[in-house]
């Protein structure tokens, strides 16, 4: 059984869901993919102090601050090749973006291939079940193209000229 709990932001409604000691997910309303991989029961359950450090989180990044997420206890469900995936996400800076060719390339030269999918990336990129906080919104399309939100493109795009990045050279496909 999980605990699930929300949070009202400037992007909508945030459904926050944990373990009772690690957060396992957090959706915004609509996402694709909601739920992900957590098929058990959830349970309202607003009194835990992961979901205070969760909802502290979120204030200090809708307050314009940088929170990183070192001290976050978060543990997403997914496979090895996702886990890795989203480790890298972690790594990006605030208001910094990277695109699904780079870190294809830095998984490759990690696994010790010579090559990588920038379309399996792109797969557990939208699969991550900790939208935000593992900041998927800041991966981008070698083009320039804001695509593969699983929150939708216009979050995407909010998310990111909040974090102050230039979008000049970016475009919605």
């Amino acid at each position: 059984m999980y605990n699930m709990t929300t949070y009202l932001s400037e992007i909508g409604k945030i459904t926050l869901v944990s373990d009772g000691k690690n957060l396992n997910g957090l959706w915004l309303a609509n996402q694709k993919y909601f739920g992900g991989r957590i098929s058990d029961k959830w349970v309202e359950n607003a009194n835990l102090p992961v979901f205070d450090l969760a909802k502290k989180w979120l204030d200090s990044y809708f307050c314009g601050k940088k929170p990183t997420i070192a001290d976050l206890p978060l543990a997403p469900i997914g496979s090895d090749f996702r886990q890795r995936v989203w480790q890298i996400l972690c790594d990006i800076p605030y208001g910094k973006l990277i695109t699904y060719g780079e870190i294809a390339q830095k998984l490759a030269m990690e696994m010790g291939k010579e090559k990588m999918s920038s379309q399996a990336v792109g797969g557990a990129v939208g699969h991550n079940p900790i939208s935000l906080m593992i900041p998927c919104h800041r991966v981008v399309g070698s083009n320039g193209s804001l695509t593969g939100y699983a929150g939708g493109i216009d979050v995407k795009r909010r998310l990111l000229e909040f974090e102050g990045v230039e979008m000049s050279e970016l475009f919605v496909p």
